[in-house]
């Protein structure tokens, strides 16, 4: 996946109390469309990663987007998981859902505002 940078930042300490911070940097439009999960309402994204997780995990992530000088910090949780060898070929990794306040609406219609049409189209994404 050569269109996004992760980066994992250990948490001093690491325990299921503390969120993991997560960099994404998206670099191009279909990277963020293969990542962003429209089915969660609040929005959401694909996070490919090795480490374990479980549903409902805290994750902080610090958002770059394609086009856009700005990072966007993002308290998420985990939504789903793609386990390791899934079928079909799918990447390891998680699914962060958004919360749901003010600022990550904003971020929400910025994805949706980068992706414009492409939003509904058909292509194959890394999300379900």
């Amino acid at each position: 996946m050569s269109e996004v940078n992760v980066r994992t930042t250990p948490t001093a300490g690491t325990s299921s109390t503390r969120p993991s911070v997560i960099q994404l940097v998206f670099r191009e439009k279909g990277a963020l469309y293969a990542a962003y999960i429209p089915l969660f309402s609040e929005g959401g994204l694909f996070v490919p990663t090795n480490r374990d997780y479980r549903l409902g995990d805290d994750i902080y992530l610090l958002l770059s987007l394609p086009e856009d000088a700005q990072r966007y910090p993002v308290a998420g949780k985990v939504g789903w998981v793609t386990p390791p060898n899934a079928s079909g070929g799918r990447t390891q990794g998680v699914g962060v859902r958004f919360p749901t306040d003010e600022k990550t609406r904003l971020l929400k219609n910025r994805i949706e505002e980068l992706l414009g049409t492409s939003i509904a189209s058909a292509k194959p994404t890394q999300t379900i």
